[in-house]
């Protein structure tokens, strides 16, 4: 049966050398996390996106973070996989737990998660499963 988690996280987002130099649609950025509530922790990873620059903020972009600290007190790591569209200013976002990832307590761990940004002010929803022990 699946368990929920939720609370808020502060994200600093920062350019990094894209790879495409011929394109300034494509861009890489780090992503650096401090998640709060009941997944208390930080996270670090890497973000490839790209914006249409169409009226109302159209792109994509993939991203993979790995998750460390404690989640309802069972501590340990796990890898988080993005990836999403914006039609027009409308975000549809897909975030999984990569299979396997799971380390320490949160050993077998899957899930998936949904994130909200509210005028700059991040949180999230979890739900997730633990294998039983």
């Amino acid at each position: 049966m699946p368990h929920h988690a939720n609370g808020s996280f502060e994200v600093k987002v920062a350019p990094l050398e894209p790879y495409v130099k011929n394109d300034k649609a494509v861009a890489r950025y780090s992503l650096d996390k401090q998640f709060h509530g009941e997944l208390e922790g930080t996270s670090q990873g890497e973000m490839l996106a790209f914006g249409t620059g169409a009226s109302g903020s159209s792109g994509g972009y993939v991203a993979i973070e790995k998750f460390t600290g404690k989640l309802e007190g069972h501590s340990g790591s796990f890898v988080l996989q993005h990836s999403a569209t914006m039609t027009k200013g409308k975000p549809d976002m897909n975030i999984f737990i990569v299979p396997d990832s799971g380390t320490g307590e949160l050993a077998g761990i899957t899930g998936k998660m949904q994130i909200a940004n509210d005028a700059g002010k991040h949180s999230y929803e979890f739900e997730y499963s633990l294998p039983s022990r």
